[in-house]
């Protein structure tokens, strides 16, 4: 690929952040329409969840697949498949006749998805060699997500309100045709000059970890948590985990390289994303629902509700980047962590539902604390790697972050609807004083479990990043550069 003009450039971070925007309003706006689809489409909690949990399963368990596999067939390619599977996923969406049609699509809607960010961020890397250009081009790309989460809400609650639920899928129709005629007209091809192979039982191992694990958690339930379905999944979860780690060990090119391990940062980083990510697809479900209805607001207003979060996501995402860059990644990690354990805490102590000023802080204090926290997720997990693995680590952040959500949505859905029967007749459209005591009842667990994920990152974020934490990242980097998998020498390792 030869130098491409400062114009170019541009032209081709515009495109790729087009993509990060068709994925991150998508989210954004379909937590706004769950009620509204789930009365037209007679559809239970557990039924609002798959809807969510769908997509970001299959994103999460295909993340480093569609990476590997950009680096060996092509990345613009490959963003071109993204583009059309998805675009095509999401026609698909606006005319599902039944729930389970709808959790179909946004299974298409999801393989498409796993081929555009990563894709997306290597194409960019490729594309600005430069560091001071690319941290800047990086920046933008960061801001997208911010703009995404503001204008999310707002712009699902007016679709929803004038025309119906099925017309957030229709937003991604003219964005995706657009940036695919783009992508072919001015986006360079680039493969990586030595691929990594790919790993199909790797990849079946974790669609299996995944899988089982969330519909034991949205399933139990209704059908029971000691029922023998629900503990046979558990049990090929687990057993398909403890497989996982066993043969990616011995593997030289492995989906999931375990060295990465042997840093503490590297660990932190992956589990406070799964943490911050699980309370945010958390926070975000229960207050869709609680809005709409117990409140008994229109999806707009509901949409309203949630900006305070979204904005000072936006505000609080670039100061944090500055953060880490000047004084590293432990202040931004507990200051977020403080954050959305407080939040946590005024839901679940004080009743934060009870009046709108608390309401509002509670929404304020938890968009302060996820603007923080991921900035330090990508610097922690990349920092001190090898620069040849870095794009790899920062891969595995971004599939814990959809891992966080899925598992997210499946506890606290399941919290709420294992607390009382009195709590799935708050989903009705009346507004009463039984009905709002009933789910602030059901949701106090639920708050408390979001409480601990911001306690966790307050603790994680002072552990993994002492001088203890800087020399277990040393020694995984000397692991990368002897060239051998975790507990084997080159010779003994099995490709």
């Amino acid at each position: 690929m030869g130098e491409l003009s400062h114009r170019r450039r541009m032209l081709v971070l515009a495109i790729c952040c087009m993509s990060l925007l068709l994925v991150s309003l998508d989210n954004t706006v379909l937590n706004v329409a769950l009620p509204s689809m789930r009365g037209e489409l007679h559809a239970s909690v557990s039924g609002m969840q798959w809807t969510i949990d769908a997509y970001t399963l299959v994103l999460a368990s295909l993340l480093m697949l569609a990476g590997s596999t950009a680096d060996r067939v092509g990345r613009r390619r490959t963003f071109q498949a993204g583009l059309v599977i998805f675009t095509l996923g999401s026609a698909l969406c606006s005319l599902a006749p039944s729930l389970e049609a709808l959790v179909g699509f946004r299974m298409v809607q999801a393989v498409g998805g796993s081929m555009l960010n990563p894709v997306a961020m290597s194409i960019i890397t490729n594309t600005f060699t430069e560091p001071r250009e690319r941290a800047r081009a990086i920046g933008v790309w960061g801001g997208v997500v911010g703009i995404s989460m503001a204008a999310g809400p707002i712009v699902g609650g007016l679709m929803v309100e004038s025309v119906g639920w099925r017309s957030i899928f229709w937003i991604n129709l003219p964005l995706g045709i657009a940036a695919l005629v783009l992508t072919a007209r001015y986006v360079p091809e680039s493969r990586a000059p030595k691929p990594r192979r790919a790993d199909p039982v790797g990849q079946l191992l974790v669609i299996a970890v995944l899988g089982f694990l969330t519909y034991a958690i949205i399933e139990a339930p209704d059908r029971g948590w000691s029922s023998p379905l629900i503990l046979t999944c558990a049990a090929i979860s687990a057993a398909a985990l403890a497989g996982l780690i066993h043969y990616e060990r011995r593997r030289t090119e492995p989906l999931i390289d375990v060295r990465f391990f042997h840093s503490a940062p590297f660990s932190g980083a992956t589990v406070v994303a799964v943490s911050a990510f699980a309370a945010f697809g958390g926070f975000l479900f229960m207050n869709t629902l609680y809005l709409q209805d117990v409140r008994g607001l229109s999806a707009l207003g509901a949409g309203l509700w949630i900006l305070p979060m979204a904005f000072m996501c936006f505000v609080c995402a670039p100061l944090s980047g500055r953060l880490v860059g000047t004084v590293g990644p432990r202040l931004p990690l507990v200051l977020a962590g403080v954050a959305m354990a407080a939040s946590g805490v005024l839901f679940a102590v004080f009743d934060a539902e009870a009046t709108d000023a608390l309401l509002l802080i509670g929404f304020v204090l938890f968009g302060i604390g996820f603007g923080l926290v991921n900035a330090p997720i990508t610097n922690t997990a990349v920092s001190g790697m090898p620069r040849s693995q870095a794009g790899v680590a920062a891969a595995v952040a971004s599939t814990s972050r959809q891992v966080g959500t899925s598992l997210g949505v499946a506890v606290i859905g399941a919290v709420l609807a294992t607390g009382a029967a009195s709590a799935a007749g708050a989903a009705g459209h009346t507004v009463s004083a039984t009905a709002a005591a009933a789910f602030v009842d059901a949701a106090r667990p639920a708050w408390w479990i979001i409480a601990g994920c911001g306690a966790l990152i307050l603790v994680l974020g002072v552990v993994t990043t002492g001088r203890w934490a800087e020399r277990t990242t040393r020694h995984a980097a000397a692991l990368f550069e002897e060239g051998a998998p975790t507990g084997q020498t080159s010779a003994g390792a099995r490709k």
